[in-house]
């Protein structure tokens, strides 16, 4: 039996994230509200900007109060924000490239300069059908390649 604070939860939890991990350069989507001005009387409007950078850290598991630690480079210096996943704030969360790590906390970049900041590219593994397909189209190109050898000969 769930409780009425578990039943609140699901319901705010979003389901269409993507698997989010450490080593991901991400792009988080945040609205941001213009607050309402004194001298116009007008309400403000909402805007989205974009953060883009490398997810550091994930931290409280999966549930609503999970967040990421995403960090980048601006004019020399670091910036780190903290997301909350699952916040209303969040329009989405994009993501652009995947790094091998073999840590799950990436603490040491903070430190790191030039060539030891940077991580591996991941290589995103295709479902096997995908591949199967690809190789039949890669053999087939070779075949004729090698007809047209035999005729020019």
């Amino acid at each position: 039996m769930t409780t009425k604070i578990e039943a609140l939860d699901k319901l705010q939890m979003k389901n269409d994230l993507a698997d989010i991990r450490s080593g991901d350069t991400v792009r988080v989507h945040q609205k941001i509200s213009a607050s309402v001005s004194s001298k116009t009387g007008k309400q403000g409007t909402d805007r989205i900007q974009t953060f883009e950078g490398l997810v550091i850290a994930r931290k409280h598991g999966k549930g609503i109060s999970s967040t990421i630690t995403v960090r980048k480079i601006v004019a020399g210096v670091g910036v780190e924000k903290i997301f909350p996943i699952h916040s209303p704030i969040i329009e989405k969360i994009e993501i652009a490239k995947r790094g091998k790590t073999r840590r799950a906390k990436l603490y040491y970049l903070r430190e790191a300069k030039g060539r030891k900041a940077r991580l591996k590219k991941k290589e995103i593994k295709e479902s096997r059908r995908d591949s199967v397909e690809t190789a039949e189209i890669t053999e087939k190109a070779g075949e004729e390649e090698t007809g047209k050898e035999n005729e020019i000969t």
